[in-house]
Order: C-alpha cells, then structure tokens, then sequence
C-alpha cells in the first residue's frame, strides 16, 4: 500500500535524456514525433510513480505540442513533473529540449501535459499523496492543472 503521507512537488521532478538515432527518425532525420511521445509517456510515468510510488497507466494527453524539430544526432533531455494530484490521478507536465552535442546548444522542442493514474495492488485506481507545492511557480502550475482538468471534464460531458 502507498504512503498517502503529502509529498513536496519537486521531489517528483525526473530528468531524462536521449540520444536520437537513425532508427528513432524519418528518411529526412527528423525525429518521429511518436518515438518523442514514447519518450515524453516514460518520463511523466516516472514522475508518477515517484509521486505516488506505486504503479501507474497513463489515461490522457491533455495536449502535445510540436514546437521545433529533433534531428539524428541531438540529444533529447525531457524533463518531467507532477503538477497536481486529483484523488487517484496526477497531471504531469513534460518539456523536451533538443540539444547540439557539438556546441551545447538548446531549444525547446515539445511540451506535453499528460494525465497518469495511480494504481493499488489490485490493479484499480489508488489515491495518490497530496502534493504540496512549495515555490509560486509550483502553486500556479497547480491552478493551472486544475483550470486544464476543469476543461477536460467539460469536454468529456459534452461528448
């Protein structure tokens, strides 16, 4: 059973890298923006599941935005963190740079919100901690989760 003890919203944070090779892109070298949403998935789980420290699925991509290509060569460093805890779920943001070995250059490259759900031993939905937020950047990513959310539920009823 999980710890419901509440937990700090930094000690979620997962830094990950990647390096982009042929097989991760298209015949023009650009990296295929599922292998960047595989990438993007694994990291916000990490930062789940060091959140809630038990397993957890993923149920949304809020939004995956594209903002400059990744070519073959580039390291990738996703960086990902829980911004708020509903119950069972948590809205992790996720931020991909691309980076030029050659000159250590960075660009950001994606950004993604993504809705994880913990999960108990049966393999049902689980409470997650609290997450408490510590700095004002950490308080408004979490207002702002809750205005995303809010929208995601709207949406969902008129469906």
């Amino acid at each position: 059973m999980s710890d419901l003890t509440a937990k700090l919203a930094s000690t979620s944070k997962v830094e990950m890298t990647q390096l982009v090779m042929p097989p991760d892109a298209t015949g023009l070298g650009i990296a295929f923006g599922g292998r960047v949403m595989e990438w993007t998935d694994l990291a916000a789980s990490m930062a789940a599941m060091r959140h809630a420290r038990m397993p957890v699925v993923t149920a949304c991509i809020d939004q995956l935005s594209f903002l400059a290509p990744i070519r073959v060569g580039q390291i990738v460093v996703l960086r990902a963190r829980v911004n708020a805890v509903f119950g069972s779920s948590m809205e992790v943001e996720v931020n991909v740079v691309a980076e030029d070995p050659a000159n250590g250059e960075r660009r950001d490259c994606c950004e993604a919100f993504l809705t994880l759900v913990a999960l108990g031993p049966s393999g049902t939905p689980a409470k997650a901690p609290i997450l408490l937020p510590q700095t004002e950047e950490e308080e408004q990513r979490a207002r702002e989760a809750v205005a995303r959310r809010a929208a995601r539920m709207a949406r969902r009823r008129k469906a």
